[in-house]
């Protein structure tokens, strides 16, 4: 049961979401799904360390069956037919929300995970701004007296909700002695309260699966949505639910991921940045042909990356799925119109290769880029809502294909290794304020891009790479020193006050986790034990 409860939580409605029938639901969440939940993530450790001694991974013989097999996913429900722009942001502040569904979007990634910091006040935030979009009543009235109310004058986007990924618990919640797992109090919250609402609204519970490695755990989440739909008395295939393939053990089971959802699954999203850290992370004791080049100069274009997109179409299309385009990080900054103009014709561009390779839509993350995204997409599709029916038989990909680091072309350089340090601070500092998305630079950071920046940190330092800038070798001595400077040009730019709150602990974190001898999976983590007891302490 609750270890906050809602009379302490800093704002009233709290009780509308953690009601008892919806805690007792959660509970038994816990009791049906925990364990294996907890069995998923030591098997991910045991894959991990395996293909780090061989440097290598490959497509499962014993599911060669189902590559093979002819079959496709549950017919696509009329509401997710036409997803040719979607917008990704936080559910909390309301403002955002609002923003996002009036944005022109087809859909809306209500995003409690990768652009969110999961503190109490914005899990349980985020959860009444779903409660009330579901129910037409979202609004916000600023402090300044400005109002925010959903449009009226066409539709809104249809909302697909992104839970935490397995590996985060909630430890404002407790179940059998044991913190909640974050991924389930998302989940749970959001169909539990708004299920039956979105059918009566011809809509339906949809969501984004985040950072999955295997099949294994598709059919876990096919397993909770089973039950779920059960318990609610909501006909089963009702959720839909579409995959981040963001890992790279999860790209060579994409066949399979599918399988064990089918009679759930709308389609794959190809997480481009999750994707990145996920082969530094994978690859992190394989030597130095994992190693990338700077993280500015790994386009969507190189070899392995072409593989991984190709392969995703494909196979999408070949099983009656969607194929989802990732979001490109630059953004428009409407004080500077020449950067305004260098992002729109950056994100024109990626858009314009995803369309044409056959993806059905693709993600941004700023309203301003819902219009050139679609026009994009109107000018492939047409009159059609899809394209799916391009198979694109004529790609084949192999484990060595989407293996082929080696071929980027880009080096790594002693200013890359700033720009990481720095991103890898700033954003780390904006999380423990509250906020899980910011933009740096003119791109919008979060935990995945931020994830890839001190990963490669630790990867340069892990296999001595020397600059091609300066001819450094990357050292802990060099990054120690590195990392000083752009902590203290922070100070510079945001103030004592601001620093010592939340950049200078953001900056031990980041020292802490790149000159370990031993990686740490996720930035999040540690990074969530400091908001614990900075939440604690005030």
């Amino acid at each position: 049961m609750p270890l906050t409860s809602p009379a302490h939580l800093p704002f009233h409605r709290a009780a509308e979401i953690l009601t008892p029938e919806a805690l007792e639901f959660l509970a038994e969440l816990h009791r049906r799904f925990a364990s294996e939940r907890d069995t998923r993530l030591a098997a991910r450790q045991e894959r991990r360390a395996e293909a780090g001694k061989t440097g290598t991974l490959d497509f499962l013989p014993e599911t060669a069956a189902v590559r093979e097999g002819d079959w496709t996913v549950a017919p696509v429900p009329p509401a997710l037919q036409d997803r040719r722009v979607e917008i990704t942001g936080p559910c909390s502040p309301a403002k955002m929300a609002i923003n996002a569904l009036n944005s022109g979007a087809k859909v809306w990634l209500a995003d409690l995970e990768d652009a969110s910091c999961p503190t109490w006040f914005n899990v349980i935030d985020g959860q009444l701004s779903l409660y009330d979009a579901t129910r037409g009543t979202l609004a916000y009235t600023s402090p300044e007296g400005k109002t925010y109310a959903l449009r009226t004058d066409a539709p809104t986007a249809v909302v697909i909700m992104r839970p935490r990924g397995w590996h985060m618990d909630e430890r404002n919640l407790e179940f059998d002695g044991k913190p909640a797992i974050g991924a389930l109090v998302d989940f749970g919250l959001h169909f539990f309260h708004n299920a039956k609402r979105l059918l009566d609204n011809g809509h339906g519970p949809y969501y984004y699966l985040p950072k999955m490695e295997s099949h294994l755990e598709a059919r876990l989440w096919n397993e909770i949505f089973v039950f779920a739909q059960d318990a609610l008395g909501i006909p089963q295939g009702t959720i839909r639910a579409t995959v981040l393939v963001e890992t790279i053990p999860a790209a060579f089971e994409m066949d399979e991921i599918l399988y064990e959802l089918r009679d759930h699954a709308s389609g794959l999203n190809a997480g481009r940045w999750d994707y990145l850290f996920s082969i530094i992370k994978y690859f992190r004791d394989s030597g130095s042909k994992f190693t990338l080049p700077d993280r500015a100069a790994v386009s969507m274009t190189v070899p392995f990356m072409r593989a991984y997109t190709e392969l995703l179409v494909k196979t999408c299309h070949q099983r009656g799925a969607f194929a989802m385009g990732g979001m490109a990080a630059v953004i428009p900054n409407r004080r500077q119109p020449e950067v305004t103009e260098e992002a729109f014709a950056k994100v024109r561009a990626d858009k314009t290769r995803e369309a044409n390779d056959g993806f059905d839509g693709s993600w941004v993350a700023h309203p301003d880029l819902v219009s050139i995204c679609m026009e994009v997409f109107d000018g492939v599709l047409g009159d059609a809502s899809n394209q799916v029916q391009r198979t694109r038989p004529e790609v084949h990909v192999t484990a060595e294909q989407l293996l082929d680091i080696e071929s980027a072309p880009g080096e790594a350089t002693e200013a890359g290794l700033r720009g990481n340090l720095y991103v890898s601070v700033a954003y780390t500092a904006v999380w423990l304020s509250g906020n899980g998305a910011v933009a740096i630079h003119n791109l919008m950071e979060d935990a995945a891009t931020a994830e890839i920046s001190r990963s490669q940190v630790w990867q340069q330092i892990r296999n001595e790479v020397v600059y091609a800038d300066t001819g450094n070798t990357a050292t802990r001595e060099l990054v120690e020193r590195l990392l000083a400077e752009e902590t203290e040009k922070l100070r510079n730019e945001v103030g004592e006050e601001l620093f010592s709150r939340y950049y200078e602990p953001a900056s031990r974190i980041i020292s802490e986790i790149c000159l370990s001898e031993d990686y740490t999976d996720f930035l999040t983590t540690p990074a969530y034990e400091v908001l614990e007891s900075e939440m604690a302490a005030r």
